[in-house]
Parts: structure tokens; sequence; C-alpha cells
């Protein structure tokens, strides 16, 4: 099915593949370099096997894609009937990929509106859905990304990790690196924020920062109608518990989503991650 705006977000908002297929969505994949090769996340790499390399301290690191990946998924997307694009990204705070679209936008040859959502996992994959959305329901180019933007604006998202080392590692945890001295003493609860990853709460056991997650997102829940996504990386059991937990306490939920964290996210929180999205409708 052709549609007159098309969606297109990046690899880091682990939509599931269904979804994406039935709301005509195009995820342009960042890249994991592992020791001296380069591999696709989505396709090359999978979570488990960045897991791996992980626990076995091989180096690890993750790249943006090039502004030609984009000018071409522009340009075939544009070449399928598109009149005009939204691309959705992660926060441009973790990554040039917002940099590669916005450049690769100015030649693209419909009106391309690339979005920085500040958002990453499925905080992003719910503003790509929102957009794509608002375009099933007729809604225009302005119309989509106001409808990202809008759902951007009130989604949390909050995660657990065993340690920081590997988002110290990478950079990637703003405020929170004042705690790294004394992070084997506490299990730190993180948020987004900002387009950062900021200190939410140190607490003492990682039981009782799983615990406190799920009061956290059960008070921000509210009353309202929400979609929660439960994210993981190498820890099925925690994230299922975590799911069943907040499926209890939460009535009002609307999709749930469980699922691993892919590899570009995953290099930079290690095993053991579990996190959870909140987002009103």
């Amino acid at each position: 099915m052709s549609r007159h705006v098309a969606i297109v977000t990046d690899s880091t908002a682990y939509l599931p593949p269904q979804t994406m297929e039935s709301h005509g969505i195009t995820a342009v994949p960042l890249t994991v370099v592992l020791g001296n090769q380069a591999l696709e996340e989505g396709t090359e790499i999978s979570a488990r096997s960045l897991a791996q390399a992980l626990q076995k301290r091989r180096a690890v690191t993750t790249s943006r894609p090039s502004p030609e990946t984009f000018a071409a998924t522009y340009k075939a997307t544009a070449e399928a009937g598109a009149t005009g694009i939204v691309s959705l990204h992660l926060s441009s705070e973790f990554s040039g990929t917002y940099d590669a679209a916005v450049l690769a936008a100015r030649e693209a040859p419909v009106p391309v509106r690339v979005v920085d959502t500040g958002m990453v996992a499925m905080a992003l994959g719910f503003c790509a859905l929102a957009a794509a959305e608002a375009v099933d329901a007729g809604g225009s180019l302005d119309e989509a990304v106001a409808a990202a933007e809008k759902r951007a604006a009130g989604t949390s998202a909050f995660f657990y990790v065993d340690t920081l080392d590997y988002l110290r590692r990478g950079g990637r945890i703003g405020a929170a690196q004042a705690l790294f001295g004394s992070a084997l003493a506490v299990k730190p609860l993180l948020q987004l924020e900002g387009g950062r990853i900021e200190l939410k709460e140190k607490v003492r056991t990682a039981s009782k920062a799983i615990a406190r997650l799920e009061e956290i997102v059960a008070e921000r829940a509210g009353a309202g109608r929400v979609d929660i996504a439960v994210h993981h990386l190498a820890a099925p059991e925690r994230a299922s518990v975590l799911a069943e937990r907040l499926r209890e306490r939460v009535p009002n939920v609307g999709e749930l989503h469980v699922s691993e964290v892919g590899a570009v996210i995953g290099a930079h929180t290690g095993p053991g991650l579990l996190g959870a999205v909140i987002s009103p409708r």
C-alpha cells in the first residue's frame, strides 16, 4: 500500500516487524563494530551475539548510518510513491544519526522532515507509530510530525542496569557520571531526560531497584490510557515478571510490548538491562 507521507525511523526504535509492515514504517540500520567487523543492527548481529561478546569483554563500538544510506532510503521511498517523508530518530545526544538524516534530507527528491525525538528504543518506536497512525487517518506531513512530537513530549523511559561501566565507557551517562565511583555499592535507576541519560535514584540491591522501577512506572502511568514497553538485554525472566506485574497494576494499559533491545543499545548498557517505557495515548 502506497502512502502519501512515508515514515522512516532507525533500527533503535525496536518496533515489532509486523507492526512496521502494517504501518509502512522503514527503519534505517545503525552499525555495531565488533573487533574489526562492522555489522548492521537487526540483520547481521543479534542481541544474543552482542551480549556474549560483551561478557567476553570484546571491544564493541557503534556507528551511525551514513548520509548516503539515508539518501538511498529517501530516494527509494519517493520512487514508491511518497510525496513527503517524516524521518524520526533517536536522541542526537546519543548518536549522529539525526545529523546524517538532516544532511541527506537536503538533497531528497521530496520534502523530508527530520525529527530528533530525544528518545530511544520503544520510546522512539511509539513516536513513529503515532506519526504512522496520523498518516493512516489521512493526516498531512505537518500533522504526522505534530503527532510524533506530542507523543515524545508525553513519553517517559526508566531503566535499571547491573553496572554503569558500559555507559561510562561509551560516554552516555551524563550527570550519572558522578555515581560511577560508588557504582559497586548501589544499583542505579536511570531515566531519559532532555534526550540524555540521567540518574533517577540509587537503590541498594538489584531486587529493590527492580521493585522500585515497577513502582515508578505504575505511578507515571496514571489514570489515562497508556502504552508500555518493557525492554531487556539477556534478562528475559526479569522482563516477563515486570511485564506481568505492570499488567496487574496498570489496568488502563493499551499495548504492552516485551522485547530484547538490539545490539546498538545493548552495547552501551550491557547484559542485565531492564527498562520500561510509558507512553500516554
